[in-house]
């Protein structure tokens, strides 16, 4: 199972016209959101509707989109994940 942060593996079921992946691409991604929730230490738990995740370049592991929909946790404030935290529209 994947939480907040962590990266899996996953592969395009679906994709626009020339757009940057293709059906069948197999990329690595960062989960941001979970059904399940996040626990902070102060007791409170982030849920969100619905998971998602934000697709990652397999080599340099930085965002392959420009723009990033909907509310990402504050989780995800590492060295690694910065780009993403500055294109979220908002931050939890």
């Amino acid at each position: 199972y994947a939480g907040v942060g962590d990266i899996i593996k996953i592969t395009i079921k679906e994709a626009i016209p020339r757009g940057k992946v293709k059906k069948g691409d197999v990329l690595k991604a960062v989960v941001v959101r979970t059904k399940k929730g996040v626990r902070r230490p102060d007791g409170s738990v982030i849920r969100f509707d619905g998971n998602a995740c934000v697709l990652l370049n397999n080599n340099s592991e930085q965002p392959i989109g420009t723009r990033i929909f909907g509310p990402v946790t504050r989780e995800l404030r590492s060295e690694k994940f910065m780009k993403i935290i500055s294109l979220a529209p908002e931050v939890l």
